[in-house]
């Protein structure tokens, strides 16, 4: 299962008012970007697709885990595939579920 949330507005290409840019800066300089999202592992399995449209071939995803089950298994995730648009994450087979939170680097 992936979640992407936190969608900050998007300034429109052919111009934006005042207020809009202000609002879109404001939220970057707070540390508010549209490049996070959550991800769980299924039970039993070794690889998670998860889904970003931020998501490129040359993109770094940086990992958090968001429970101890996670949190002992971040030696053993890693980014198999990127693709645009959606990355293939390699992690051991368990019996339980790990739940991530992730952010995409360029």
């Amino acid at each position: 299962m992936t979640i992407v949330n936190n969608q900050y507005r998007k300034l429109n290409p052919a111009g934006a008012q005042p207020r809009e840019i202000s609002e879109v800066v404001n939220n970057l300089v707070d540390g508010k970007s549209n490049n996070t999202g959550y991800f769980s592992t299924t039970a039993s399995t070794t690889t998670t697709t998860i889904y970003n449209e931020r998501i490129g071939f040359d993109s770094a995803i940086i990992f958090t885990p968001m429970d101890d089950k996670a949190a002992s298994e971040m030696a053993k995730l890693w980014v198999g595939t990127r693709s645009q648009g959606s990355a293939i994450i390699n992690h051991d087979s368990n019996a339980h579920v790990c739940n991530f939170m992730y952010i995409v680097v360029g």
